[in-house]
């Protein structure tokens, strides 16, 4: 690993590195085989636990990551969908640093397209020079993964062609590889205890390849849902911001105003739904997730750091505002103005009022 502060973004099981070692060290829980830790310890991890300093890293419905957990324990794996932007990667990558402490193993759907990209290649200048050796092979996620009883993340896997997704049918099936260039037991990977395979798919675009039938069979499906409530959303909102620009250099400090009418306005936009019950309009080409209300307000931290002194102002939302909800969908225009006048037009308080007299810019 490079220093700290040289990485943009540092993987979980180094990010929360104090917290996953005092929880390792302290787990008085049965732990399955070749876990670092105890189910109950994993969960703790993940939701948190104040009474041991322990803060919480994901928002979910109850039950949600305790069912995820408890398929890994089995040799079932455990399918992750939803929305863009509801955190399934980062729930997936928070699971393999609390379990193997390494959530490195990945495999990105859309960009394998051979059979070596999941398993194994060769070093082609040792391969010639000694033939099909042991040393001669270069393993992929799954082989490491496999190899060293750990688990692997396969994202975006309905957008791997089904073909690859059959190949992967005897791994998850047998728990094994077998190397046809190689003889005797060299050429034979059993997976070590440990081993298993999270997956996530995008539930709005799954890409062009169905998900291979003999494969659902073989991973428990957890739909990850937007979160709820408002409250929990502007508090994963202010943390990641607090992230984001620290990494950045950005000493703007946000102001809870602001960012309260920026997420409200990304969750009833996506809901539909105002929180006080009426019907609104739902943007046809934008997530409006909370990933992305992320990203517009570390994009007005830095815009009021560079160029207003550091303050963060509710006039400069909008701006911002347009570029993440209005993407290639013509009749959203319509309807965020739409949006506006029913209900930021109605609303008191000088925040809201001072986003509404920038409507002009929709």
């Amino acid at each position: 690993m490079s220093k700290p502060e040289k990485l943009q973004r540092m993987p979980a099981e180094h990010k929360f590195r104090e917290e996953l070692e005092r929880l390792a060290a302290e787990d008085t829980h049965a732990v399955p085989p070749g876990w670092r830790m105890s189910p109950i310890a994993v969960e703790q991890f993940i939701l948190g636990d104040p009474d041991r300093g322990i803060r919480r890293k994901f928002v979910s419905e109850p039950g949600l990551v305790r069912r995820m957990i408890i398929s890994l324990c089995t040799n079932r794996g455990s399918l992750l969908i939803g929305e863009p932007g509801t955190a399934k990667s980062w729930l997936s990558e928070l699971v393999c640093a609390a379990i193997s402490a390494d959530s490195s193993l990945t495999i990105q759907g859309g960009s394998v397209s051979e059979i070596n990209q999941l398993l194994y290649g060769w070093n082609d200048a040792i391969r010639n020079e000694k033939g099909p050796v042991p040393e001669a092979l270069v393993p992929a996620p799954f082989y490491r993964a496999m190899a060293e009883g750990k688990l692997v993340r396969f994202e975006e896997i309905s957008r791997c062609p089904q073909s690859l997704q059959d190949a992967i049918l005897a791994i998850i099936s047998d728990r094994i590889i077998v190397i046809p260039e190689i003889e005797g037991e060299a050429g034979v990977v059993v997976a070590r205890e440990g081993f298993n395979v999270i997956a996530t798919s995008n539930s709005v675009d799954e890409g062009v390849f169905k998900m291979s039938a003999a494969l659902k069979r073989r991973l428990n499906y957890e739909t990850i849902q937007p979160i709820r409530r408002v409250k929990d959303e502007i508090d994963v909102v202010m943390h990641e911001l607090e992230g984001l620009n620290a990494r950045s250099g950005v000493e703007t400090p946000p102001d809870p105003a602001v960012i309260e009418v920026l997420v409200t306005i990304f969750h009833e936009l996506r809901s539909g739904q105002s929180l006080d019950g009426r019907s609104t309009h739902r943007l046809a080409s934008a997530s409006m997730s909370t990933a992305e209300a992320v990203n517009v307000a570390h994009a007005m931290s830095v815009h009021a750091w560079y160029y207003e002194g550091g303050a963060m102002k509710p006039e400069h939302l909008v701006h911002f505002l347009v570029g993440s909800a209005l993407k290639d969908e013509p009749e959203d225009r319509a309807r965020l103005r739409q949006y506006f006048d029913t209900e930021l037009a109605r609303r008191d308080g000088e925040h809201w009022q001072q986003v509404y007299a920038h409507r002009h810019l929709i």
